[in-house]
């Protein structure tokens, strides 16, 4: 019997700090304790939510879920693992 729990492949992931702008991710998992899990659930970001990076603030970042507009710290976007799409979103202002 093995004690690990199978785990999801997420090779091809980083975190969303590393997103670049304009280009489609989507959510793949969410690093960190239960606090962390709720608060982003919290934001309306679920495992499976596509996001589009849509401008740093230094190292903070505004990004897009459908209508919805959010500014996330750098410490909690480096703990929303994404994969890219591979769909480039060009800004709609």
């Amino acid at each position: 019997m093995n004690p690990t729990p199978p785990r999801t492949d997420h090779t091809r992931c980083f975190p969303l700090g590393m997103a670049a702008e304009n280009v489609a991710v989507r959510v793949v998992a969410i690093q960190g304790g239960a606090g962390i899990a709720r608060r982003v659930a919290e934001l309306g970001l679920r495992i499976g939510s596509e996001l589009t990076v849509r401008q740093r603030l230094g190292a903070a970042l505004v990004v897009a879920s459908g209508p919805l507009r959010l500014a996330l710290g750098t410490g909690m976007a480096h703990k929303i693992l994404v994969s890219e799409t591979g769909m480039n979103m060009e800004k709609r202002e």
